[in-house]
């Protein structure tokens, strides 16, 4: 699927917004559907690195702590991992109809920081027998409502 090419108005208002809700989306989304599986209570390794995800063709960064509930957002300035893509490979990895390593040896994913925490984030998601799915709007807002103080 290709998605439409983003506006450069839309890109530099994007750019500007503050991080923190979108991390938020992004952590619910995460936790809903990956949490039990890549929480910090399956995979104790992982408990509070701190992962950054930086869609470079919409200039939308979040960033997220992994812990026992999940993933939590976090404005933390230094991250144990940063994966860069643009949109469509984000959505192709998420839909699992691209590759990691296919798109990160044609550039297209770029990741800096600890690698063995990438790699690990990755055979772990490669050994996965789950079919993605879109969280509700309702359990996104159900989830994000119980994160707030």
């Amino acid at each position: 699927m290709k998605l439409p090419q983003i506006p450069d108005p839309v890109r530099r208002l994007l750019s500007r917004l503050p991080q923190y809700p979108a991390s938020a989306a992004v952590a619910a989304a995460l936790t809903l559907g990956l949490g039990a599986i890549l929480g910090a209570d399956a995979h104790p390794e992982l408990a509070g690195k701190l992962i950054r995800l930086h869609v470079t063709d919409a200039g939308v960064t979040v960033t997220f702590r992994i812990t026992p509930r999940g993933f939590a957002p976090s404005g933390a300035a230094n991250p144990d991992l940063t994966l860069a893509a643009a949109a469509e490979d984000f959505l192709a990895l998420a839909l699992r109809r691209e590759d990691p390593d296919t798109l990160f040896f044609s550039r297209r994913l770029v990741m800096e920081g600890d690698t063995e925490l990438g790699l690990l984030v990755k055979n772990t998601l490669d050994a996965l027998e789950f079919k993605p799915t879109l969280p509700t709007p309702r359990e996104v807002l159900r989830l994000l409502r119980s994160r707030l103080p």
